[in-house]
């Protein structure tokens, strides 16, 4: 008992002099007072939150470890695929990798101009913070609640997913463009204003050729990333190999998720490649 009562105000000690470190003298004979340490209220909140968090998800550790080697249960069920069927998933495959590229490159055109209205060359803080606000509001929707809207205006099929990509793709674009407008070299942009020409004339022939390759990159990135979200797509209608895949898990048909998980995993890999070299290149 006195042993883990010597332990305790041990730790005691220790904590104490890490929330309220003693003073140091220095050479000089001075003495500096070290700040006082947050982590005594940093501590205590984080683990706050971690308990209220497990609390309500019911997040069970028990049943992690009981339940959880079905997971590799229903993977082995997937092996081997069944290759027969990759007749009937090459057309969700290129329809799925065309509505990520068509949304793509519209998503992308669209944003220059809102990226120039969001970024310090735009005069009017007025415009520009009404821009911005607009679409950070914009970027928190998820690309399925886009999916879902785009459906119950266009009907459900690849037009809606291609909608819902493109508007994705819109709102990225803006934020990520206007950071980089910031950060370009306002030298030429000046210059060409001195000579007469106007805003828009001199943000195209000064500032987008500092850009260009950045903007490729970007929207070769939001490319990738839109191939693994038309990828689920489907699962709410709007077209894909994602319709295939929720059919297919829907009927247990593991053999057949197994060849459209290992279709996807492989496109997927070679456009990242491919994109990834372009971009290398373009930098």
């Amino acid at each position: 008992m006195a042993s883990l009562i010597a332990l305790v105000k041990g730790l005691v000690s220790k904590a104490l002099k890490i929330i309220t470190p003693e003073p140091l003298q220095l050479s000089n004979g001075k003495i500096v007072r070290p700040a006082i340490s947050i982590m005594w209220i940093v501590i205590p909140v984080l683990t706050f939150i971690t308990v209220w968090s497990v609390s309500m998800t019911r997040f069970r550790l028990d049943m992690l470890l009981r339940r959880g080697g079905q997971f590799f249960v229903i993977v082995a069920r997937m092996i081997p695929p069944n290759y027969a069927y990759f007749d009937n998933i090459v057309t969700p495959l290129v329809a799925t990798i065309l509505m990520s590229l068509v949304g793509t490159i519209i998503g992308a055109a669209l944003a220059l101009p809102f990226a120039y209205a969001s970024s310090e060359l735009n005069q009017s803080k007025i415009g520009k913070f009404a821009v911005r606000a607009f679409f950070s509001i914009a970027r928190t929707l998820p690309v399925l609640v886009l999916a879902v809207l785009s459906m119950i205006v266009f009907g459900a099929g690849a037009f809606a997913g291609t909608v819902a990509i493109a508007i994705f793709t819109f709102t990225i674009m803006v934020k990520m463009f206007f950071e980089l407008i910031d950060t370009a070299d306002m030298g030429p942009f000046e210059a060409i204003l001195s000579s007469g020409a106007n805003r828009i004339q001199a943000f195209w022939t000064a500032i987008m050729p500092q850009l260009w390759g950045q903007y490729y990159s970007l929207t070769l990135y939001n490319l990738e990333m839109n191939i693994r979200n038309a990828a689920i797509l489907g699962y709410v209608g709007a077209g894909g190999i994602g319709i295939v895949l929720s059919e297919r898990l829907a009927w247990r048909v593991y053999p057949d998720v197994g060849l459209i998980l290992l279709v996807l995993m492989v496109t997927v890999l070679v456009i990242e490649s491919v994109s990834r070299e372009i971009r290398r290149r373009l930098l």
